[in-house]
């Protein structure tokens, strides 16, 4: 340091040439020395620096006091470099000598690299000036508050220039988040937090920071997020991640499998499909995790099929894994189609290594299906764990031997001293892992019992049980030959209380919270016993859940059935989870939906097995979760995984008394494989039952299902309740309800009166579902009106309702509203834009009655290209797609009117017009209809379109579907 240096980004600071730090007094000195540098080299004036010293209460002789102040300051650094002038004093420095002008041109020059596209230097550029400031300046309120713009400038300059140059986002969340908390009415921070989340795969946090900045800026200021950060928004909302089962992060160290592990590594270089073989116990799912780990795959899902009891169960697993959806938020519930072909078309062209866990229990059923996906998805590779080879053409196999001797020391003494500092292992150790096989859960659980065991007292522990294995049956189960023993050696070793513990916390299948563990297990210490058997490695412990390994719960399973307690404790869980279902239920149609829905999803797996257990042991139980849970399966789409349940309950065609509703729940879920008769019995009750609805989706369901109802024919009794409920949801549902019976009764206006009433119930209630609904019913009566800027604005707002849903069925199927509506305006190219994005999200959540509106829709483009050899082929591929529900049937009223179009044959369109108005459409296009009256004139179109028009709705639909 050759020169003196001051800092003012923090405590006013003077350095010596040399280093040394020098005194320059107290409060005052420090004020006025750091407002003198502020102007290095610049003169400032004397009654600036006396309002900026002394503010509100300067001393009578001011001007005096500031000499003196000044004289002082002088003895402090020296003579000469404060200069007196007339007009003020000068400090005779070089900028380059104060932190914040350094700071200052660092910062313009970060900003003007980033300005650049040069966002590596800029980075360092700015890194290097913020790692000047050191705390509040010691300057009056004005002065400081601009350094600490300049400051909070230069933060979001380098969080800009991080994420333009893709670096690690880790450090970058935290820092933003503490930038947003520090200045919540700031868009700029929240925008950038938004695109970090994203770029860390946080899509849904992300648009969850949007909603919350929206609701904070009209809550505190009345304003909407500006053009930038909307624009941010919607780019969120575009990408389209496929949210696949992450590769499970690992608690312990590596070790034992390197030269495995570069063999896999090989093998997924050159073969598609590599499968890790071996006996129960040998480390094959680790390898196969740390494989997908590090092996370098774009993209990697994890799917374990150990909690599968039959084949039938694996196509919904993958499918579960992959993060794709099968129905929309109240989509008719048999409108869905082969998960296999689902999952072939999101696959068809993504680069994706698939780790299939735990094959060896249904290993035909895992071999035609990995084959049927292999030979679909050419950018597919698969790696799997097996007791056995799958068998297919093409395979790989890396057989996984015990781990010799040496490594199995390794290994034993890696895990030891997670448990015992220090620990060295001996002879012993190595005798221990020549007994145990070289397997390395059986060496895991030994090295974790030397807490309370020595070496040579586990070695003596040993000898019996290996000498009895070494003996047992030939026609045992393979993992009983071997970890079987390990396991109840194990937990021979456990006390009473843990034991008892441990086989009943087989009952849960997704793993328990401590709460959930204490309440169904009966047990008041069940945390401190929890952490006791994670200390013995007999259970996991992540993110406050408590997960048995399968092998240690299908041995604990065994051990709950000897003691005679499986019935009584799968009977407390399926109630627990009834009571938690229940509790859930209305706030899925509340503004807390969101939290709500993710609670459930965490305990997915006990839910289904509640559920499972239920139908064989406990029906009444079984339909009251059905009706708890029906709303949280519609907006998950996982229908499929519930519908082989469903449809054995309402095998009993007479429902339990007080369970009606439920009963028609059940049979709704199991469309369409229902029992025989089940569909009419549940038609009798909605038709002839007179009561107070519970049920909430029981409306929306029978709805979708049937259609809107018959103007000639009575309404039900169960409708008779509704009038007088005092629900806030139902009433908005109500006047949702009737606002499309005005419209299927030609009230528009009065339609449009109930919608907007429906609108602000389901506001008033929080319902994103139903604020959508409400969006797209009014845009449907705009578009009906010609009014198709307001239909787009209205269908886009739904879009926005739904995202943090994580509804993409239903955004494709606006997705393809928004996108009709632009062709209508003749903006073909961003029609075929959102059609595109439908197609994309449709790779998540295949629906085909939205895929039908895809192919029509690309049909239609391609017609206005004059290609019509495209068009008839899209057409015939969305009649193809349309479901045999009465939603679809409109829409394959309109496909047909686009053939007759085709054809030339405006008489058949016209018919088919008239006929898709007797099936419920509800709005007329009156660009269609003058198109077809040029082919046939208006006279002509009239009389045909109400021969259409005249049918019932009946003669309708029966026309329609054999068109």
């Amino acid at each position: 340091m050759s020169v003196m240096q001051f800092g003012i980004l923090g405590p006013t600071e003077v350095w010596a040439p040399a280093g040394t730090p020098i005194s320059v007094g107290g409060s005052r000195p420090r004020t006025l020395l750091a407002l003198l540098l502020l102007d290095a080299g610049q003169v400032v004036g004397t009654t600036r620096l006396i309002d900026d010293v002394y503010g509100e209460n300067p001393p009578k002789e001011a001007v005096n006091a500031l000499q003196s102040l000044v004289s002082r300051l002088r003895r402090k650094l020296g003579p000469g470099l404060i200069e007196f002038h007339p007009g003020g004093y000068r400090l005779r420095v070089d900028p380059e000598q104060v932190d914040a002008h350094r700071f200052t041109r660092l910062a313009r020059a970060g900003r003007q690299a980033l300005a650049a596209d040069r966002p590596g230097p800029a980075a360092e550029l700015l890194t290097e000036a913020l790692g000047l400031w050191r705390g509040r300046p010691e300057l009056p309120g004005p002065r400081a508050a601009k350094l600490d713009e300049l400051y909070t400038s230069a933060r979001e300059d380098r969080a800009e220039a991080e994420l333009a140059r893709g670096g690690e986002t880790r450090e970058l969340l935290t820092e933003l988040h503490e930038l947003v908390a520090a200045h919540p009415l700031r868009e700029r921070p929240r925008a950038l937090l938004m695109r970090a989340l994203q770029a860390s795969g946080r899509h849904a946090e992300a648009l969850t920071v949007f909603d919350d900045t929206r609701r904070t800026l009209a809550d505190e200021l009345g304003a909407d997020p500006s053009p930038e950060l909307a624009e941010t928004h919607l780019a969120i909302l575009a990408a389209e991640p496929l949210r696949t089962t992450g590769i499970p992060a690992q608690l312990t160290n590596f070790i034992g499998r390197a030269e495995e592990l570069r063999r896999v590594h090989e093998l997924l270089a050159t073969a598609r499909l590599v499968t890790v073989t071996g006996p129960g116990g040998m480390g094959k799912t680790r390898l196969a995790i740390q494989a997908g780990a590090a092996g370098g795959a774009p993209e990697a899902c994890f799917v374990d099929l150990a909690p599968l009891t039959d084949g039938t169960e694996l196509p919904q697993a993958i499918f579960t894994a992959l993060g794709l959806r099968e129905t929309g938020l109240f989509h008719a519930p048999h409108d869905r189609p082969d998960p296999v072909e689902k999952m072939i078309t999101a696959l068809a062209n993504r680069p994706l290594l698939l780790i299939v866990d735990n094959c060896e229990h249904i290993v035909a059923e895992a071999a035609v299906l990995i084959h049927r996906l292999l030979t679909a998805c050419p950018s597919l590779r698969v790696l799997a764990t097996s007791r056995e080879p799958l068998g297919i053409t093409g395979e790989a196999l890396c057989p996984l031997p015990p781990l010799p001797e040496d490594l199995a020391v390794d290994l034993f003494a890696d895990r030891a001293r997670a448990v015992l500092a220090g620990f060295t292992p001996d002879d012993a150790v190595r005798r221990i892992c020549r007994a145990l096989d070289g397997l390395p859960l059986a060496i895991e659980l030994a090295a974790a019992r030397l807490r309370s065991l020595s070496p040579a007292q586990l070695e003596t522990r040993l000898t019996d049980r290996f000498r009895l294995l070494s003996r047992g049956a030939r026609t045992a189960a393979p993992r009983h030959q071997t970890l079987h023993a390990v396991v109840n050696w194990s937990w021979d070793l456990l006390g009473g209380q843990e034991q008892r513990l441990l086989r009943r916390l087989s009952v849960f299948a997704g793993g328990a919270t401590a709460e959930a563990a204490a309440q169904v297990l009966s047990e008041v210490d069940a945390e401190e016993l929890l952490e006791a058997l994670a200390d013995k490695s007999l259970v996991e412990v992540s993110c406050g859940r408590y997960r048995m390994l399968d092998t240690i719960r299908e041995f604990s399973t065994q051990r709950l059935a000897e003691a005679g307690e499986h019935d009584r404790f799968a009977r407390a869980h399926a109630e627990y989870f009834l009571d938690l279902a229940q509790t859930a239920d209305p706030h899925l149609r509340r503004a807390e939906q969101v939290t709500w829905l993710a609670r459930l999803s965490a305990e997915h797996a006990n839910l289904h097995a509640a559920l499972r257990w239920a139908a064989h042991a406990d029906q009444p139980t079984a339909f009251r979760l059905i009706g708890a849970l029906t709303t949280y399966w519609r907006l998950r789409g996982v229908h499929s995984e519930v519908a082989p349940l469903a449809a054995k309950l309402t095998d009993r065609l007479e429902p339990l008394p007080g369970l009606e509703e439920e009963f028609v729940l059940a049979v709704l879920t199991a469309l369409p494989d229902q029992p025989e008769g089940a569909l009419e019995q549940a038609g009798t009750i909605m038709r002839t039952k007179s009561w107070r609805v519970r049920q909430p989706y029981l409306l929306i369901g029978w709805s979708l299902f049937t259609g809107p109802p018959d103007p000639d024919t009575p309404a039900a009794p169960v409708y008779a309740h509704l009038a007088d409920t005092n629900d806030p949801w139902f009433q908005a549902l109500i006047l949702f309800s009737g606002s499309y019976l005005r419209v299927f009764s030609g009230d528009r206006n009065g339609a449009e009166t109930e919608l907007s009433r429906a609108l602000a119930a389901f506001r008033s209630v929080g319902d994103r579902w139903g604020i959508a609904q409400a969006l797209d019913g009014l845009a449907t009566l705009a578009d009906d009106a010609g009014d198709r800027r307001r239909a787009l604005t209205l269908t886009e707002d739904a879009m926005r309702e739904l995202a943090p849903l994580g509804a993409a069925d239903e955004i494709a199927e606006f997705c393809c509203r928004r996108a009709s509506l632009l062709l209508r305006e003749g903006d073909l190219d961003a029609a075929e834009s959102g059609y595109r994005q439908a197609e994309r999200l449709l790779h998540r959540s295949w629906i085909p009655t939205t895929l039908a509106m895809v192919h029509h829709g690309y049909g239609q483009i391609a017609e206005r290209h004059g290609d019509h050899a495209e068009a008839r082929r899209r057409f015939q591929l969305a009649l193809a797609a349309c479901g045999p529900d009465w939603q679809s049937l409109s829409l394959r009223a309109q496909v047909l009117v686009s053939l007759a179009l085709l054809d030339q044959d405006g008489a058949r369109a016209a018919r088919l017009l008239g006929v898709a108005e007797s099936v419920g459409n509800v709005v007329r296009d009156r660009d269609l209809v003058a198109r077809i009256q040029s082919l046939v004139g208006e006279a002509a179109y009239d009389t045909a379109f109400r021969w259409g028009a005249a049918m019932s709705r009946e003669e309708a639909v029966e026309f329609v579907r054999n068109a």
